[in-house]
């Protein structure tokens, strides 16, 4: 089922409308693609795939993530590789080690990613001051 389609029939149309759409876009509780996007969408998520640039080892992905507690990057790491994103490899060594590398599947998001938090960095200082005259008010 899509999220632009009520009746769950979908055009796959996401987000855009063109010229001369009567429908509403609606956005299902059953859609697919809402935990897809939930987990993509997370700031761990993206700052993770951002990092695998090459295979990493779980303690480097730690501290290339400032304040992300061990917990938190495990889940992480799991739904990504659950969801396709990342691959695990244990690797042959004494201790025993693991290491993670992006998929084919994940390697597809980093150039959206880019665009993203390049999105980011540009409007960031726009964002702050957004922030503090919100704040301001009261």
């Amino acid at each position: 089922m899509k999220d632009t389609d009520p009746r769950g029939a979908g055009t796959g149309a996401g987000l855009r409308r063109g010229a001369g759409t009567a429908a509403p876009v609606v956005f299902r509780a059953d859609c697919p693609s809402r935990p897809i996007l939930d987990q993509i969408a997370d700031k761990w998520s993206m700052m993770v795939m951002a990092l695998l640039e090459r295979p990493t080892r779980f303690n480097e992905l730690k501290r290339g993530l400032e304040g992300v507690t061990q917990r938190v990057l495990t889940q992480t790491l799991r739904r990504l590789e659950r969801n396709g994103m990342i691959r695990r490899t244990v690797l042959p060594t004494s201790p025993v080690g693991v290491e993670y590398s992006l998929t084919p599947l994940g390697e597809s998001l980093r150039e959206p990613f880019g665009q993203l938090y390049a999105w980011t960095v540009e409007h960031s200082e726009q964002i702050e001051d957004c922030r503090r005259e919100y704040d301001a008010r009261g």
